[in-house]
């Protein structure tokens, strides 16, 4: 899942982008209220995680913005810790509101919260289960499996497989699986693409008889069933 976090303290910001990183999510960032809220409406988030004292736009402001387009939950980061502070936040649009310095452990516990009451609120026919032929993964539980069989994957793999699964049939380019994988500034030189489509095959493909990711020579790779 993609998360933006908004907050102009850089060695915070990026302390923020390592740890969500590490606990599997990919991780834009903004360090001002401008730059936070063009992003916020050109790209889909799973959540955003919001200073509200921000250079050229504060938080609050660039909420309220948000909120006139988008409801991509929001936590807000804030140093002012009254409660009035707290309920300006809350009554302009955020889901939840976490006051600095905090432990990292309750970000993460308070963004999964966010991300499955999120996920409660979308319509009947979203599901929280992604699948293909015989290949099933539980998106609520962090599981996956083929013909019964358990399929233990790294972070950044389940992220791989659930772009993959959400775009089944679509050939995705080897820059656009970067981007929603990684990041937006990944370096195009590397080959961690590749390195990470042999990794997903071996574990999801090679143990079984059927096929499902295949490679569009000269355009990227593709998740279907062939006949």
């Amino acid at each position: 899942m993609k998360l933006l976090v908004v907050e102009d303290e850089q060695k915070l910001a990026q302390y923020l982008q390592k740890g969500l990183g590490s606990a599997g999510f990919v991780v834009d960032l903004a360090h001002d209220g401008v730059t936070g809220l063009h992003m916020s409406l050109e790209f889909d988030y799973a959540a955003i995680v919001l200073d509200s004292m921000l250079p050229g736009m504060d938080g609050l402001a660039l909420l309220a913005a948000l909120r006139t387009k988008k409801q991509t939950p929001v936590l807000m980061l804030t140093a002012l810790g009254k409660v009035e502070d707290r309920v300006n936040g809350l009554q302009t649009g955020a889901d939840d509101y976490l006051v600095k310095p905090f432990a990292f452990s309750e970000l993460i516990a308070r963004i999964q919260v966010l991300l499955r009451r999120s996920a409660s609120h979308q319509p009947e026919t979203t599901s929280n289960r992604l699948t293909l032929h015989d290949l099933d993964m539980d998106l609520a539980r962090r599981k996956v499996s083929r013909s019964g069989q358990r399929i233990d994957l790294s972070a950044k793999e389940f992220l791989l497989l659930s772009l993959f699964l959400r775009k089944q049939g679509e050939v995705l380019s080897r820059t656009e699986i970067a981007e929603q994988v990684w990041d937006m500034n990944f370096d195009s030189n590397t080959n961690v693409v590749e390195v990470a489509i042999k990794r997903l095959r071996a574990k999801m493909d090679t143990p079984f008889d059927t096929p499902l990711l295949h490679t569009v020579r000269g355009m990227g790779y593709v998740l279907e069933v062939r006949e």
